[in-house]
């Protein structure tokens, strides 16, 4: 009899920004569509965007953020796919112009040459948005075939309320690469 194959593995990238604080939902939907998770965090999502604890007791593992020795072991597996949500401004920009200077970036960049599927909830403003260089950033990552969620600017409507993130659009977005 054979083994049956290991839940595939999700890294989940969060970057700065008020929204984050909700990653919980979306690592509790991909839980339950079967992906094992790791979350790796940009240095600046770190200082309190979101609730770290919750996080490492959701997933069972350390948030990296930082990058290891060369003789420490790899915390994570390979992942068989990457969200980032919420993607910021600088986030999309620095990625997109292949600039690896923060492991979450290096992992993003990386998941290019290793052909795997990305999706991508970008939260930017709409001044920000409005960008040449935001908007030649984004064609470039959906030339590279990241996969992209609607905008959300966080912006409130007439009514004063905000719209949900939509954690799990990410997740759809990866079909067909579904978990289990």
């Amino acid at each position: 009899m054979t083994e049956p194959a290991p839940e595939p593995f999700l890294y989940v990238v969060v970057c700065a920004a008020g929204i984050a604080a909700g990653v919980d939902e979306l690592i509790a939907a991909a839980q339950g569509r079967g992906w094992r998770v790791g979350v790796i965090a940009t240095p600046v999502a770190m200082g309190g965007f979101f609730d770290t604890a919750a996080v490492e007791a959701r997933t069972g593992r350390s948030i990296r953020s930082a990058w290891r020795t060369p003789g420490d072991p790899r915390p994570f597996p390979p992942p068989d796919a990457v969200v980032v949500a919420p993607a910021t401004f600088n986030t999309v920009n620095k990625w997109a112009a292949g600039t690896a200077d923060t492991l979450a970036l290096a992992t993003l960049c990386e998941s290019y040459g290793l052909g795997v599927p990305v999706a991508v909830l970008p939260c930017v403003g709409g001044a920000l948005a409005a960008h040449p260089a935001y908007q030649e950033s984004l064609a470039r990552l959906r030339g590279m075939g990241v996969r992209f969620g609607e905008p959300y600017t966080a912006e409130p409507a007439a009514d004063g309320t905000r719209p949900d993130f939509g954690w799990a659009r990410a997740l759809d977005l990866l079909e067909p690469f579904p978990a289990g």
